[in-house]
């Protein structure tokens, strides 16, 4: 069970390096036509380009934190199944070794009760001789 944790663990790594990757590219791509209209930007506009700029990498940046998140309660949701399956199993270990305690339990009772019973058919063999002899 230890492996189904270390998969979760590899695969929330690689969604977050995934998020991290795409986030960098969109700032690179989103930054461009920013840049193209700071230098075209004229005094009289009501909302300044920078004005812009600083609202889309908020939006940008809330986006990307709420995939942070969602991966991390993915983590969560998989880290708890994994130590349910975990438990499973531990139990399903424990019902298989107490089965097989009884089984071994058993044999041991029967065989006691065989091993007490052979001395009595030998004394009753020996008895039948003895009355065949006379």
């Amino acid at each position: 069970m230890g492996k189904l944790k270390t998969y979760q663990e590899q695969l929330q790594e690689i969604v977050d390096k995934g998020i991290n990757a795409a986030e960098e590219q969109q700032k690179k791509l989103a930054a461009k036509p920013f840049d193209y209209a700071e230098k075209l930007e004229s005094g009289a506009r009501e909302y300044s380009v920078k004005t812009l700029r600083t609202r889309y990498n908020g939006y940008s940046d809330s986006l990307f934190g709420q995939l942070r998140t969602l991966n991390s309660r993915f983590g969560n949701f998989a880290a708890d199944l994994v130590a349910k399956l975990e438990k499973e199993a531990v139990e399903g270990a424990d019902a298989v070794s107490e089965a097989a305690d009884d089984v071994s339990k058993a044999a041991q009772d029967a065989k006691e009760s065989v091993e007490a019973k052979k001395p009595a058919a030998k004394k009753k063999t020996a008895a039948k001789k003895d009355t065949a002899s006379a």
